[in-house]
């Protein structure tokens, strides 16, 4: 009985931290840094995290790469494929509306997507393909992971992803890439053997 007053007790606690983080963060990104020069750069950055433009970058190293950008670009599409497995899974479980539909004094850009918010899949998709490069191009790390990083932040700025849900995509995608990485490089380097792409 206690046990299960203190477990309520620490999961509204938690909930009412999530919800002062996404509420601060929201209104600083969405609203006060908010110019017309952010309006042009965001709108347009945020389409690099997108499923079109990830999946042809991915695909582009795998066809026109030498060897080891060819094998790179193989492990990025799975990493990609792993990620957002978990990313539909999600959003399918938490059916959690997208803040531009919640919150009435949210800036908007236009932007009406059907699916739900969290976890930001653009995020996901932006951090995956960002690890991949960072771990094996270790000299372009700080460059990918900070474009990653403004590609999350602009899906705040647009108003179609709370804080919570860019937070989640972060670790998502880290969490995909890295486990492709440490645990099924083999599998990954199998099937580039067969594709007659392995170094």
């Amino acid at each position: 009985m206690y046990y299960n007053c203190f477990v309520q007790i620490g999961v509204k606690t938690l909930i009412n931290y999530l919800k002062k983080f996404d509420d601060f963060f929201i209104h600083l990104i969405n609203s006060k840094i908010k110019n017309k020069y952010l309006d042009k750069i965001m709108f347009r950055v945020t389409d690099l995290g997108g499923a079109i433009f990830t999946s042809i970058f991915a695909m582009g190293l795998l066809i026109f790469g030498n060897k080891e950008i060819k094998m790179i670009g193989l492990e990025a599409i799975f990493a990609l494929s792993f990620g957002q497995i978990f990313v539909q899974s999600l959003k399918r479980l938490m059916s959690r509306e997208r803040p531009y539909k919640i919150i009435k004094q949210l800036h908007t850009f236009g932007i009406e997507l059907r699916d739900y918010s969290f976890p930001s899949g653009h995020t996901t998709a932006s951090f995956s393909l960002a690890t991949t490069l960072a771990v094996n191009l270790p000299k372009l790390a700080v460059i990918v992971l900070l474009l990653a990083l403004v590609i999350g932040m602009s899906r705040i700025y647009l108003g179609v992803h709370y804080p919570t849900d860019v937070v989640a995509g972060i670790i998502l995608g880290i969490f995909a890439s890295l486990t492709i990485h440490i645990y099924f490089l083999q599998f990954v380097d199998k099937v580039g053997l067969a594709l007659g792409l392995s170094l």
